[in-house]
């Protein structure tokens, strides 16, 4: 295995970077947490509206149990080499009171539309209020991007 030297990006370039990688991976962890069962971690396929990461997993989940009781939640990137997490709070919608544009764009995404199963699904809505990226030790420092819920870049 080879080392690759990391340049540092400035705050502007992980935005971009992030902003990117949002609109066009396909899975992302979430870990929510349970007052008495502690943390659950699970990877969901999302989509990026531009302001919200969209996912979607079957209502009696204990992602959707833990959201409605504990609503501040954590995402991140399958990536350790460019890692991208996100923090904020999630909204719980069922598939059939959904936005349909978010639906929707799941739906195109992933060739698989929730709202057609005959089974409950709750689509979780979550705007990060913290995002941080980096690559690596050296990007350490600067590596939060967004805070408050505004980019920083």
């Amino acid at each position: 295995m080879e080392a690759t030297k990391i340049v540092c990006r400035d705050t502007a370039e992980r935005c971009r970077d992030t902003l990117e990688r949002l609109g066009t991976e396909r899975d992302m962890w979430v870990s929510t947490a349970h007052p008495d069962h502690g943390p659950h971690q699970v990877p969901l396929w999302f989509v990026w509206d531009g302001q919200a990461v969209w996912m979607c997993t079957g209502a009696n989940s204990a992602t959707v149990r833990n959201a409605r009781s504990e609503p501040r939640v954590r995402l991140a990137l399958p990536d350790a080499m460019d890692v991208v997490l996100l923090q904020g709070e999630a909204e719980c919608h069922p598939a059939r009171e959904v936005p349909q544009a978010a639906a929707d764009a799941f739906a195109g995404k992933f060739g698989w539309d929730p709202r057609k199963e005959a089974t409950p699904y709750v689509y979780l809505r979550v705007a990060p209020l913290t995002v941080r990226a980096w690559r690596g030790v050296p990007e350490l420092r600067g590596r939060v991007v967004m805070r408050d819920g505004a980019w920083l870049g």
